[in-house]
């Protein structure tokens, strides 16, 4: 003890009299018999100093910590050696120091929270650090961590709570290295409720600070069907907070409306958790544009599914037309088209009841909105005008809609 005082008190003489020269400090550090205690000591005694720009002889200092790793004996040594590594990460973390990563990254494996003996602190400390001095190199390993975290089976309580620190540890540093390989183990975390609703959390808000534009991965997430509606809706929400780029938003809304189809199930919670995707999907191609014309093909299924059976979702037919109307493309006024002379045949030959009249008062209204061209639409449209099969005021809806296109 009386070693560590005039060690102290040596270190704060020395800052007076020593600019960025750290050499006396590394030698007493490196002294061959010195203790554990001794160096923990030097180290808090250089850290109370505020001195910066000092990341050489910190990252000089956890080379050295390995070399002393036999010296370790007793539990108060074992405490000693994590403050030590602890003061270290924060310190070179601190500094910037990137130098620094792969003897910050030994101190994550070697205090990683599956050693029961080691202080999960420690870990979460020395992936922190890895993001604050931007250790570019080693997000794969970050990444592969987090992912271990997510896939390993847990049962103990107290494990789990050591797990927690861990995973906060890669997401905060996940956060901070703004790299996109992050996003999708940072996500899971997000959703798992295998988490503690606080870790949840911590995940759901660091998501936008990974990148802007999460949308090759919320691709992957919504096209991969062993991910189920819950997860792929909830991908799809984040999608729609980001601030992807809407032609980025535009290529996950057609993957999102194709996936709200093919993944079958008998679970209605999952069923509602589709539809609910497919139906904001739906919408949101009205903001973000066509990406490809697969789009085309499930708004005409989204129309067609519930034009034929006896309990159709009125709410998502009504999404499909509005859609189709705002985007005003060739395809989409050919569907609108298409759905017309279905309706018409309809007409003629039954059934021709509510759901019938309804769709036809849509469809003719969407079509005139459209300010379409098209002759064959005009001519379908004047057929329906004078044929005597209509009620007056189906007849009444077709002239009207005419009128919107320049037909009196």
């Amino acid at each position: 003890m009386k070693r560590i005082l005039i060690t102290i008190i040596l270190l704060f003489t020395a800052v007076a009299i020593f600019s960025q020269d750290m050499s006396s400090y590394m030698n007493e550090y490196t002294r061959v018999d010195g203790t554990v205690a001794e160096r923990l000591a030097l180290l808090e005694a250089v850290r109370g100093t505020g001195r910066t720009g000092i990341g050489e002889f910190y990252h000089d200092a956890l080379k050295y910590f390995f070399t002393r790793l036999p010296d370790i004996k007793t539990r108060t040594d074992e405490d000693m050696a994590e403050r030590t590594a602890v003061l270290l990460c924060q310190a070179l973390g601190a500094e910037k120091y990137t130098a620094a990563a792969p003897e910050i990254w030994r101190i994550a494996e070697l205090f990683d929270i599956d050693k029961d003996e080691s202080d999960p602190s420690t870990m979460q400390t020395a992936l922190i650090a890895l993001g604050d001095i931007n250790a570019q190199d080693h997000v794969p390993h970050i990444v592969g961590r987090l992912n271990d975290f997510n896939t390993q089976a847990i049962t103990s309580s107290e494990t789990i709570l050591r797990a927690q620190a861990g995973v906060i540890g890669c997401i905060k540093a996940l956060e901070a290295l703004h790299d996109i390989r992050g996003y999708k183990p940072m996500f899971f975390v997000s959703i798992d409720e295998a988490y503690d609703l606080p870790v949840r959390e911590i995940a759901a808000n660091s998501l936008p600070n990974v990148v802007e534009n999460p949308s090759d991965v919320i691709i992957e997430i919504i096209n991969d069907n062993t991910n189920d509606p819950r997860i792929k809706l909830t991908a799809w929400n984040e999608l729609l907070k980001s601030k992807a780029p809407d032609s980025s938003k535009a290529k996950v809304t057609a993957a999102a409306i194709a996936a709200s189809w093919t993944y079958p199930t008998n679970v209605r919670s999952l069923q509602a958790n589709s539809k609910e995707m497919r139906r904001s999907a739906i919408n949101a191609v009205k903001q973000f544009g066509v990406a490809d014309n697969s789009v085309y093909e499930y708004l005409e299924r989204s129309y067609s599914s519930n034009f034929n059976t006896n309990a159709p979702d009125y709410a998502e037919i009504m999404a499909t037309l509005n859609t189709l109307t705002a985007v005003k493309t060739d395809e989409a006024v050919e569907l609108l088209h298409k759905f017309l002379i279905d309706l018409n045949e309809r007409r003629r030959g039954g059934p021709w009841g509510s759901k019938e009249r309804q769709l036809f008062e849509w469809v003719v209204s969407c079509i005139g909105s459209t300010g379409t061209q098209s002759a064959d639409i005009r001519s379908l449209l004047s057929i329906i005008q004078r044929t005597g099969t209509y009620t007056p005021q189906e007849q009444n809806m077709a002239a009207n809609a005419l009128k919107e296109l320049g037909i009196q």
